[in-house]
């Protein structure tokens, strides 16, 4: 086994690991064998591409769409390329023992190779996102698509709520983690131990670090911002990933016939060489509390998103050399951000 596919097993185990690797389109400079992998340093691109097969999986467990999407594509011999995650942050004071807004995530993306790509400011939201892409691998690695929600524009009883919410945060990455990150920040190695340790750790930055939500924080959220009110249920959960396909628009009609919740339209950046479409959210059902015990809720969940980008002429290479357009559009994105909306959370039953 090569150091890739070694970290996974020591994570997913053997079956798992296998029926990833499977489904997904592995760059050709981790496909590289080893002998005696255990007696190895592992590199900072391993670690990072091992992170979000991880991720990738989490997300189809909890989005039916997606996951049947990829058997198909796994059914018929198609490797699903992961070209992003995106997760989405809160910047406020009062995040408990969490480092603030988007650096709960970047303190990581750092060490394991990540550089910001742009900033794209979305006003309608009150957000601002971020695109970070693997300084090593750039066209092969997923990129992160960070965003984060200002707190501070919006009323003072939505600023309340919110503060209420993510205060009780707790940090998922204890010292011996953030030493780890420290060493691969400056070796860009680890042993294999101490990656399949720190693997296992930033694992859990992807989720809901604060404690079940009131059910009235949650619709004070939701009628000012679908983002926070997600945010409130999901946490720091992949919002989406998103599958790098060539013919975005036959792809759309295919979903189209097969009746699943394919966006009606295409999203197309203003610059015309990158689009995307995307599968409605997945509901999910999520406990909150209330004056007389909890009730359960179905809430929008995170979804499955489908990305075409074109060629483009780099323009700091004087030989015309063509490149992958790798940036994001803000309008595109908030659009996007759209297949979580809801209007309210739907009835369930009581927990109690």
């Amino acid at each position: 086994m090569n150091s890739l596919e070694s970290l996974l097993v020591a994570c997913l185990g053997r079956i798992e690991t296998f029926r990833m690797l499977r489904l997904m389109h592995i760059p050709v400079q981790l496909s590289t064998k080893k002998d005696d992998v255990n007696n190895h340093q592992v590199t900072r691109a391993e670690i990072a591409y091992a992170l979000n097969v991880m991720l990738f999986r989490d997300l189809l467990e909890r989005v039916p769409e997606g996951k049947a999407y990829t058997e198909d594509a796994m059914h018929s011999g198609r490797k699903v390329f992961f070209d992003h995650g995106a997760v989405r942050t809160v910047h406020i004071p009062q995040s408990g023992q969490l480092p603030i807004g988007e650096t709960a995530i970047t303190r990581f993306l750092a060490p394991l190779g990540y550089q910001l790509n742009e900033v794209y400011p979305l006003p309608r939201l009150k957000m601002t996102g971020r695109a970070y892409f693997h300084a090593d691998f750039p066209e092969q690695m997923p990129q992160f698509f960070v965003s984060e929600l200002h707190v501070d524009q919006f009323s003072p009883a939505f600023q309340q709520a919110a503060s209420r919410v993510v205060a009780t945060s707790h940090d998922p990455l204890d010292i011996t983690a953030l030493a780890l990150l420290q060493q691969l920040q400056e070796a860009q190695t680890l042993e294999f131990d101490a990656a399949v340790f720190l693997l296992q750790s930033l694992v859990r930055s992807f989720d809901r670090q604060h404690a079940i939500p009131t059910l009235d924080d949650y619709e004070i959220l939701l009628k000012e911002s679908q983002e926070m009110a997600w945010i409130s249920t999901e946490g720091n959960a992949f919002n989406h990933v998103t599958d790098r396909v060539p013919d975005l628009s036959a792809l759309a009609e295919e979903q189209k016939a097969l009746g699943r919740s394919i966006k009606p339209n295409i999203e197309v950046a203003a610059r015309g060489t990158m689009r995307q479409t995307a599968y409605r959210a997945a509901e999910v059902e999520r406990v909150f509390r209330t004056e007389k015990g909890c009730v359960v809720r179905r809430v929008p969940g995170s979804f499955y998103e489908f990305i075409s980008r074109d060629a483009i002429i780099n323009p700091n290479n004087p030989l015309g050399e063509k490149v992958l357009d790798l940036k994001f559009d803000s309008g595109n994105a908030t659009a996007i951000f759209k297949m979580t909306s809801t209007e309210k959370p739907e009835k369930i039953s009581s927990a109690n």
